[in-house]
């Protein structure tokens, strides 16, 4: 070959080598940066967000959304809280669940709001139930249809449980029956106070397990001792202070023509002395109102000795009875004595231990009605179950739970009645 023409051919040899890599870098670049359609979805846990109506949406991807606002290890006070969350903070029954959890120290009851499945209404409705005081706190709880049907089945067993067709009536039943749920339900009273939900100063402090018990059998034998109606005493401690030690109208003060032993004389004038009438204890008798009622007690024909030593009052009149079980024996014997002045007229004679007889309170009477009526149908409910554990015996143990497809094709009945401490 002659060097000219080899010479040639290298250049084009050179040439197409060069062209060849250009287009291979080019084709590669093109690879690497070309858009491409990319077929990805969101992660289950990230939340959906649209625009429904002309507002802003953020759904969770589950089928419903709930929000865990209590939970307790006690049966009774979880279905104390929650017949309150339902008539008190206006939620609808659909709204609200009851279940039960089984952990090794023993069932947790659980209560759940369902919620609208949109992050940016959900979070400020159970604030705001928060700051009102009516939920402690709150988590939120996306979960399946199947999880929210299973919640609600749980939900009808508990209502069904504490809502029998027959009750017995609270008079027939045993002292010992009474004094669990007597026991929560003086614990409840004292926590739902409105002063402790909104700390309202100064907070008064709730009834403790041990001083509920005692509180609660103090009641009972009262009540028997002077044949009172229980729901009714009952309503008149939840009126004065819901069964907690406090004093009260401590500016209160009544003119007296002279002093009398134990008096704190605030002022004098023209041969009349002011003197303080402050009220004392669960019961929220004024020092004078005491005075009667002593009175009442050295005339009573009665065998005090029939009451647990405690809640028998000394023969002379101690004032200094603020945090004292006596005071309960008073209080009964006062309700007993206007009972019997008025003939057996209940609001004539309720109306009177806030009023007097002669101008008796019928709103205060009103409202000890209102406590009673409900304190009485919750006593009867539990007497019923006498001692039994609902979640224990029909949720937590025994045989298999419904299957799949019946959770699934559960729904609750129409028009059923609706009804953080130590296992019960």
């Amino acid at each position: 070959m002659k060097p000219m023409a080899a010479k040639s051919l290298y250049k084009r040899l050179l040439l197409i080598s060069g062209i060849a890599a250009t287009l291979s870098a080019v084709g590669w670049v093109g690879y690497r940066t070309w858009p491409r359609t990319l077929h990805v979805s969101p992660a289950p846990c990230l939340p959906a967000i649209s625009v429904e109506g002309g507002r802003w949406v953020v759904k969770t991807r589950a089928a419903a959304l709930l929000g865990e606002v209590a939970d307790f290890r006690s049966e009774l006070l979880a279905c104390l809280y929650f017949e309150y969350l339902k008539s008190h903070a206006g939620l609808a029954g659909s709204q609200i669940l009851l279940t039960a959890k089984a952990t090794e120290a023993g069932p947790v009851y659980r209560i759940f709001l369902v919620l609208d499945n949109n992050l940016l209404s959900a979070v400020p409705y159970l604030a705001r139930l928060r700051a009102e005081g009516f939920i402690p706190h709150f988590h939120l709880d996306p979960v399946p249809q199947q999880d929210l049907a299973y919640r609600r089945l749980e939900t009808a067993v508990f209502l069904g449980a504490y809502n029998p067709l027959m009750a017995p009536r609270l008079d027939s039943v045993a002292p010992a029956q009474l004094l669990l749920p007597l026991t929560r339900f003086l614990m409840f009273k004292s926590e739902t106070d409105r002063r402790i939900r909104k700390r309202i100063s100064p907070v008064p402090t709730e009834l403790s397990e041990k001083q509920a018990r005692q509180l609660a059998t103090d009641i009972v034998a009262v009540t028997r001792f002077y044949r009172l109606p229980l729901e009714v005493f009952l309503g008149i401690g939840a009126m004065e202070n819901n069964y907690m030690n406090v004093r009260g109208d401590l500016e209160h003060a009544v003119w007296k023509r002279r002093p009398q032993r134990g008096d704190i004389v605030l002022k004098r004038r023209r041969g009349r002395v002011l003197v303080s009438d402050y009220a004392m204890g669960v019961w929220q008798i004024t020092r004078e109102t005491l005075r009667y009622a002593h009175l009442l007690y050295l005339k009573d024909q009665r065998d005090y000795s029939a009451l647990p030593p405690r809640l028998r009052p000394a023969k002379t009149l101690d004032f200094d009875l603020g945090d004292s079980e006596v005071l309960t024996t008073y209080a009964g014997l006062l309700l007993r004595h206007l009972l019997d002045k008025t003939h057996g007229d209940v609001a004539r004679a309720v109306g009177a231990y806030n009023g007097s007889l002669r101008k008796p309170n019928f709103q205060y009477a009103a409202g000890v009605r209102s406590v009673a009526l409900y304190a009485r149908s919750f006593l009867e409910r539990a007497a019923n179950l006498d001692g039994m554990n609902v979640a224990e015996a029909w949720l937590l143990t025994g045989p298999p739970g419904p299957s799949s497809e019946e959770i699934a094709n559960y729904r609750p009945a129409i028009g059923a009645r609706t009804s953080r401490h130590d296992q019960d």
